[in-house]
């Protein structure tokens, strides 16, 4: 028989886990860089192709930083007529996970793999509802965008819906 204290302690810390901030639940599989710097994303960041979303030409982000794991995100992003400009905050929520505010709501973005120079990144909402491939210049060496489809593939995205922006 459990003590009193125990079970109380069981029930409080069920109880807690109901209150907890509800979010986009990940789909099995998936994982977010445990290494992701903050601080080394900061610059900008060419779109060189995207998973699950449309392109729209050459888009680019820059990220600033304006506090300990916050950014300011200024950008181009594909509207109905076509590119248009962005800026949204966003704030590092875990590793290698973000939330950016975007004009239609947040967006859960997590880091699923940067190499080790922050030369390319790949990133994908928790639900796999997209992923973008990102590089400091617009254009993205072979090897590195090998590995970056070898990341989307490890976290369940099928890499044959990639399209080069």
């Amino acid at each position: 028989m459990p003590k009193p204290a125990c079970l109380l302690s069981v029930l409080l810390s069920m109880a807690l886990a109901g209150c907890a901030e509800r979010v986009e639940e990940p789909v099995a599989g998936m994982s977010s860089a445990a290494a992701f710097d903050a601080n080394r994303f900061v610059d900008v960041w060419h779109v060189t192709a995207v998973l699950g979303e449309g392109g729209c030409g050459p888009l680019a982000e820059t990220w600033a930083m304006t506090a300990p794991d916050s950014y300011r995100v200024t950008g181009t992003i594909c509207g109905p007529t076509g590119a248009r400009a962005f800026v949204a905050p966003a704030s590092v929520t875990g590793p290698g996970r973000i939330t950016r505010e975007m004009p239609q709501g947040a967006e859960a973005l997590w880091v699923l793999w940067v190499d080790a120079d922050y030369r390319v990144a790949v990133i994908g909402t928790p639900s796999r509802r997209f992923a973008r491939i990102l590089s400091r210049t617009p254009e993205v060496r072979p090897d590195l965008m090998q590995a970056a489809r070898d990341v989307l593939q490890f976290n369940g995205y099928d890499p044959a819906g990639l399209r080069p922006l």
